[in-house]
């Protein structure tokens, strides 16, 4: 499976983005799907996920409230939706995958393919 992001780009605080996660084979529906990201000088970290059914998701409590995962099988499509958005989001954003058991689904070491990753910056 190979990833493409796309979506970030520069915004003010408070502001909105979406970012997509399209995938070159129709086998993502084997897989969760995560967002994760990583600011300069920090480890990257897990942000959201998205059960390979899409009947659960799963965020980090830094995000939840503010960001939703989905995810269109149909379109081979994950997506993140961020609101509120604040200047500790700024990071490169990442989209993989995982075929971890749900009780590590936010161990970003536990995503295996990944994106090339997309720029967001939030700042005024």
């Amino acid at each position: 499976v190979q990833l493409q992001a796309s979506g970030g780009g520069m915004v003010q605080p408070g502001d909105s983005l979406r970012l997509s996660c399209e995938a070159s084979s129709r086998t993502l529906a084997q897989y969760h799907m995560g967002w994760l990201r990583q600011a300069p000088g920090k480890e990257r970290e897990f942000v959201a996920a998205v059960r390979r059914d899409g009947g659960y998701t799963y965020y980090a409590d830094s995000v939840k409230g503010r960001f939703t995962i989905s995810r269109d099988s149909a379109k081979r499509t994950v997506y993140l939706q961020m609101n509120s958005l604040k200047s500790e989001d700024t990071a490169v954003y990442y989209c993989a995958t995982t075929r971890v058991v749900i009780s590590s689904i936010r161990d970003a070491k536990m995503y295996s393919t990944w994106g090339q990753g997309t720029q967001v910056t939030v700042s005024s």
